[in-house]
């Protein structure tokens, strides 16, 4: 009798549980002939048994078709000057193109092994390479920094029928570098660091400053707001890479208006989110309710 009420207890959990959360959904999404199948990319040094565990981690069984490629070196040497065609490739991805004035959506599924970029350190970069509406998972099998990832986006969002230009794409990695450096050397968080790069770019957008020494200022304005302190080489990474960004063939009167979107996005992601469940009073009662029929099961157990 012992055993059976020491069992019976984790049985109400996960049925309450379950009531809360709703019923799961099992039908495989059906294929937007519109907008193509979703393009899985892996890296070309993955085992068949790492590549499987990539292959679970991004849900490739539950789509209704996919498309696989892989991504090796010479691809990396492709989209970014200057890089290793010899380098080893294991961050795969799995990238959906979606409806135009969508977004970007960007998952790591492996959070584990992805140490230094983070998903909107990836969403800031595939902005800035030109890509603007997709849906993006990233896996990897084994810790890795999730640098690499980006060539493969790149040559999935191609595979799906998308165009890049590769100084884009090389500005982009730089930007990468410059946020992981920020985040892993200099000590900012990583939130403030997609913050202040997302209000950069915006800024330059907006002002279209004509010199380098305009976007100094804008730099230096930035980080006077948010109240970031950096080290003399730091700030002039910054002023190179926003100096890039500048000189490339941007529409940035269109640019202005998708990052101000990614700068709600992330407010809403980081603040508003937070609050509203806080504040959320059919949220709380679900809970009191759960507490209350998970004491009134146990009470008719031992009564």
């Amino acid at each position: 009798m012992n055993q059976k009420r020491r069992w019976a207890l984790p049985a109400i959990v996960a049925l309450v549980l379950s009531v809360l959360a709703g019923p799961a959904i099992s039908a495989a999404p059906a294929v937007d002939e519109r907008l193509g199948v979703p393009i899985v990319v892996y890296g070309a040094d993955l085992t068949a048994d790492q590549k499987a565990g990539v292959k679970s981690s991004l849900k490739v069984e539950e789509e209704a078709e996919v498309e696989e490629i892989t991504v090796s070196g010479q691809d990396l040497g492709k989209y970014i000057q200057g890089s290793n065609s010899r380098a080893r490739m294991y961050s795969s991805a799995k990238i959906t193109v979606t409806e135009p004035g969508s977004g970007l959506v960007i998952q790591i599924v492996t959070p584990e092994n992805i140490t230094q970029v983070t998903s909107d350190m990836y969403a800031n970069a595939m902005l800035t390479a030109g890509i603007e509406d997709a849906n993006v998972d990233v896996a990897a099998p084994k810790p890795v920094t999730g640098h690499s990832a980006l060539a493969g986006i790149y040559k999935a969002y191609e595979a799906s029928g998308g165009t890049l230009d590769t100084e884009r794409t090389d500005v982009a990695n730089d930007e990468l570098t410059v946020a992981t450096e920020l985040a892993e050397k200099s000590g900012v968080d990583e939130q403030k660091v997609t913050e202040l790069l997302t209000e950069l770019k915006q800024q330059i957008a907006e002002q279209n400053p004509a010199t380098k020494e305009d976007v100094e200022r804008i730099v230096t304005e930035q980080l006077d707001k948010l109240q970031i302190e950096l080290s003399p080489e730091d700030r002039q990474l910054l002023v190179d890479l926003m100096d890039r960004i500048r000189q490339l063939d941007i529409d940035f009167s269109k640019w202005s208006d998708q990052l101000g979107q990614f700068a709600q996005d992330f407010n809403d992601k980081y603040g508003d989110k937070i609050r509203e469940t806080v504040n959320d009073e059919g949220f709380w009662q679900k809970v009191k309710d759960f507490f209350n029929n998970l004491i009134d099961s146990v009470r008719s157990l031992f009564g």
